[in-house]
């Protein structure tokens, strides 16, 4: 079969066939380029667009002989071309060709990776809009806080995914830079007209300073904001695991139809999906500390940065893309317990209020250490002993005191946890209107 370059999916773009098309891209833009610059006849560009193709399989074979990728593959374009196959690969080095061409790869799969961040973006979207008012307990260090909702965890982290496309934008821009200079850099044998007509035709941006590669940063800020989103990947996936535990069950992954969980115990429902991620965000940081190796090169241009740019462009980018698309549709799928976040916000007999009544005593008039001696005394008493904290709150005189005649009033307004909803539009405006 004859290649000819198309846009392919995630899976297809790292394969030899788009990776050889691109290299033709190359190659013909620097023909025409040549073209108009009057070195190159029109008839033999003529010949040269029609016939140029390649096979796999033929510039494996010749690779096997010439021990030289990019040899073997103009050999086999020659075979296509013919005579005017001189004119090909005419003043250029092969890293003219494979950086450039390596950077249409990035450029092809960022592009599909920040359509993946737009599926997520969409789910966490929908869901915190149907959960923004859906009561639930916050945590730190892994403790009952104070309420917020299930909605405003949703999308903080739509703002958290939202900015890491802000990044990978940035960062498809630093990689998505080609060069044409020949075999160090000086245009020895090409034009700065060449590099700069090439690199128009294929959307890219020629390297401000080549050597006989483009220099290694502007990938390195890709595959770390690669890692990047996957931090933010397993954030949300180590809470979906969270909030999954049979303890705590405020949510969970959609369990299928026949699915099993378990080979040994029917009952489990496990979140694995959530499990797959934090495993795979582990590869994704190895993948950028790989990319930040590649930085440190010989001289003008060694190979050491080859072997790894050809492992971690396929692997980071298809598991990045495939990441965020199977953490989509679990947020799209998650099924939610509204019930049981009640539940588990009333575990702690209301100490979850403590700050509140600390506030209000602290406002009438009590110094801020003796409030907070006065509150932690009946909360550390609620925590040992159980039982109500308002309860142990309402049979203490200096407390009732301190909140006037219509304590309990008061404390009924410092005891509804609805208090927590106030700023909830507030927060809500601030990330999706400027989404």
């Amino acid at each position: 079969m004859i290649a000819r370059y198309t846009l392919p999916e995630m899976g297809a773009i790292w394969t030899d066939e788009n990776r050889y098309a691109q290299w033709l891209a190359v190659e013909l833009a620097a023909c025409r380029a040549w073209n108009q610059l009057g070195r190159i006849p029109d008839q033999a560009l003529a010949e040269i667009e029609s016939k140029a193709a390649f096979e796999v399989a033929r510039v494996e074979e010749i690779e096997a002989e010439t021990r030289h990728d990019v040899i073997a593959f103009l050999t086999n374009v020659a075979e296509h071309v013919g005579p005017s196959s001189r004119y090909v690969h005419l003043g250029l080095t092969s890293s003219d060709v494979l950086d450039t061409a390596y950077a249409l790869l990035i450029k092809q799969s960022g592009e599909l990776i920040l359509a993946a961040l737009d599926r997520l973006l969409a789910a966490l979207k929908t869901r915190a809009l149907e959960h923004k008012l859906t009561l639930q307990m916050g945590r730190s260090h892994g403790i009952h806080a104070e309420p917020v909702t299930f909605g405003l965890k949703l999308v903080g982290f739509y703002a958290e995914f939202a900015r890491d496309r802000e990044r990978l934008q940035r960062a498809i821009a630093a990689a998505a830079r080609g060069k044409i200079s020949g075999a160090v850099g000086t245009y020895a044998n090409v034009t700065p007209q060449v590099e700069q007509m090439v690199m128009a035709e294929l959307g890219l941006i020629p390297a401000v300073a080549s050597t006989q590669v483009v220099a290694r940063d502007g990938l390195a800020e890709y595959f770390c904001t690669l890692a990047i989103i996957g931090g933010t990947i397993e954030r949300l996936a180590v809470e979906i695991r969270h909030m999954q535990r049979t303890e705590v069950l405020e949510a969970e992954e959609a369990f299928a139809k026949g699915q099993k969980g378990s080979s040994a115990m029917p009952h489990k429902r496990n979140p694995v999906g959530s499990e797959n991620l934090s495993g795979q965000v582990r590869l994704l940081r190895g993948y950028a500390l790989a990319a930040l190796e590649d930085m440190a090169l010989w001289h003008e241009r060694d190979i050491s940065h080859s072997s790894v740019e050809r492992t971690i462009g396929p692997d980071a980018d298809i598991l990045a893309h495939y990441s965020l698309h199977r953490l989509a549709s679990i947020v799209e799928r998650l099924t939610v317990y509204p019930e049981r976040m009640e539940r588990n916000l009333n575990l702690t007999g209301g100490l979850i209020h403590s700050q509140q009544v600390l506030i209000a005593l602290a406002e009438s008039g009590i110094s801020r250490e003796d409030a907070y001696r006065l509150v932690q005394k009946h909360a550390m008493a609620t925590w040992a002993e159980g039982g109500s904290f308002r309860e142990r709150l309402e049979n203490d005189s200096e407390v009732t005191a301190a909140l006037g005649d219509e304590s309990a009033k008061v404390l009924d307004k410092l005891f509804d946890p609805s208090g927590h909803l106030e700023q909830v539009d507030y927060i809500f405006d601030k990330i999706l209107g400027q989404s």
